[in-house]
């Protein structure tokens, strides 16, 4: 079986977090370590591999920091490695990253994708079943065992009360898998210092949009901010103009205050108009 681990970068739990500059994230200058959950999602996934045989290729997406997770995965046993490397990627929905690994993968054919059933930062435990419906694929979440069949996997499903769940699934498939499910290895120094020429770079995707005629994800930009300052630079305009012709520009009416105001504000609009092609050009390159 090819197996698809997608796996995370956190800040380690005991590490003291300062918000940065902008309040919207933490600073930059924190240990991390892999998620725990993603941990445990690849132990079951080599564990797979040892029992019937197969691949184990692991995908990570963030800054160039966020290698150290392949490097680890790597290390315990996992074949092959994907990195998406772009600062864009933190603090990204779980939707856009699910499309991200899905574009990534187009090109690829797997018979199960496992991710850890949530991460230890944003705690969204979306990831892997945006992937599934992205995919077309049937999924499973809370994933406490896992056995192969002839028509595909039966999974055990954890649920409330100390009830489990009982399922037959077809393959491909995608798994969140449950932490506690196995005991974690550890990586040995060996197979550390062969890991490097394991991880192949991805393009740089920040945002990826579904593209509803071609069928595919395009990759474009986190936000359209070049867009966004066009459309709000001709609005001020607009405004500026249909007050100065409200109020008349006769300056023998008293109405100088009011000819400064709408004058600042169309030039204020021409700004942010001219900006936004800036940005717009600066997003094509």
């Amino acid at each position: 079986m090819k197996i698809l681990v997608c796996m995370k970068q956190v800040p380690q739990k005991d590490a003291p977090l300062k918000l940065n500059e902008s309040g919207a994230w933490i600073r930059e200058d924190v240990s991390y370590e892999v998620n725990e959950p993603d941990a445990y999602a690849l132990e079951e996934a080599l564990r797979q591999k040892e029992k019937h045989g197969g691949e184990v290729v692991v995908i990570t997406a963030g800054p160039a920091r966020a290698q150290q997770v392949l490097r680890e995965a790597l290390a315990k046993g996992a074949d092959k490695a994907i990195h998406l490397e772009d600062n864009g990627f933190v603090g990204m929905d779980a939707t856009n990253i699910a499309k991200a690994f899905v574009a990534a993968i187009k090109d690829e054919t797997f018979d199960l994708i496992f991710t850890g059933l949530q991460s230890d930062d944003y705690g969204y435990a979306q990831t892997g079943v945006i992937m599934a419906e992205l995919l077309g694929w049937p999924h499973a979440t809370i994933i406490m065992e896992i056995q192969k069949s002839d028509t595909g996997i039966r999974v055990k499903r954890e649920l409330e009360s100390g009830f489990f769940q009982h399922v037959a699934m077809p393959l491909p498939a995608v798994l969140t898998i449950q932490s506690g499910i196995n005991k974690l290895r550890y990586a040995t120094l060996s197979c550390d210092l062969k890991t490097v020429p394991r991880i192949r770079g991805g393009r740089a995707m920040e945002r990826m949009d579904y593209d509803p005629e071609g069928g595919n994800y395009l990759p474009v930009t986190q936000r359209e901010t070049g867009s966004t300052l066009i459309v709000i630079g001709v609005i001020m305009l607009i405004a500026a103009a249909g007050f100065a012709l409200f109020v008349g520009w006769d300056r023998r009416g008293g109405n100088m205050f009011m000819q400064l105001l709408f004058g600042a504000d169309g030039l204020m609009a021409l700004v942010l108009i001219v900006w936004g092609f800036v940005k717009k050009k600066n997003q094509k390159k």
